[in-house]
């Protein structure tokens, strides 16, 4: 099994969700577009599609080259059925790319450990139905999907309905939150905007860190098992 993972920029790379994958036995071809590397023009000789997290917006394109050629290629993988997981730029840019819009969080910066809001639908999806209890994970974002695409089924959202999760399509899934996130990669995001809000919510990663690790280590199972399924 060969997994194409687009990294955005060298401060949201794979980490533990790439080291989840190859402990089930999936080869990551990481492909840093931002660094020079070339993104294949479709996703043969892939069995799936990772697309990670990144400062800068899903609608850049104009910014950054490879935004564009990335949403082709979560078109094609939502067209053919190829397992496909945005994590939280990643996430955003699925949604473009399918339809949605993403901007601004009307309710401002998310930041720290937050609950994630299951929804009913969550319990019999293919890919998260193993992992709908109650748990905690890192969000450390300003945009979101504001009007999800045609189709698209809600999987999870806060207390406030802003949402966390989304089936875009039977093998496309994305959400806002970094199962990935390690301390030392969010003490890299904290330092990138010093201030209180900032340091507090890497005191609620650092000391919730062993239970985010136990949280989210399944899903990388889970996303595996997709790509055989």
């Amino acid at each position: 099994m060969r997994v194409l993972v687009i990294q955005h920029e060298d401060e949201c790379p794979p980490a533990r969700f790439g080291g989840w994958l190859t402990e089930a036995g999936v080869a990551l071809d990481v492909r840093r577009p931002y660094a020079g590397d070339v993104l294949p023009h479709d996703l043969a000789g892939h069995d799936g599609l990772v697309v990670l997290g990144g400062q800068m917006g899903a609608n850049d394109d104009d910014e950054h080259a490879w935004l564009a050629p990335t949403k082709e290629l979560v078109r094609a993988a939502a067209r053919d059925g190829v397992p496909t997981l945005g994590i939280c730029l990643g996430h955003q840019i699925v949604a473009v790319a399918l339809g949605g819009t993403v901007d601004r969080n009307p309710r401002g910066r998310q930041i720290g450990v937050l609950d994630v809001g299951w929804t009913a639908d969550a319990a019999t999806d293919a890919l998260v139905s193993g992992l709908a209890t109650p748990r905690q994970a890192v969000q450390w974002n300003q945009d979101l999907v504001l009007e999800s695409s045609p189709g698209a089924v809600l999987l999870a959202a806060t207390e406030h309905g802003e949402v966390q999760a989304l089936r875009f399509a039977p093998t496309v899934w994305g959400i806002q939150w970094h199962p990935e996130a390690t301390p030392a990669m969010v003490r890299e995001w904290a330092s990138d905007e010093p201030g209180p809000r900032a340091d507090a919510g890497l005191v609620e990663v650092e000391a919730a860190d062993a239970d985010l690790e136990r949280s989210w280590r399944d899903l990388g199972k889970a996303f595996a098992a997709t790509l055989t399924a």
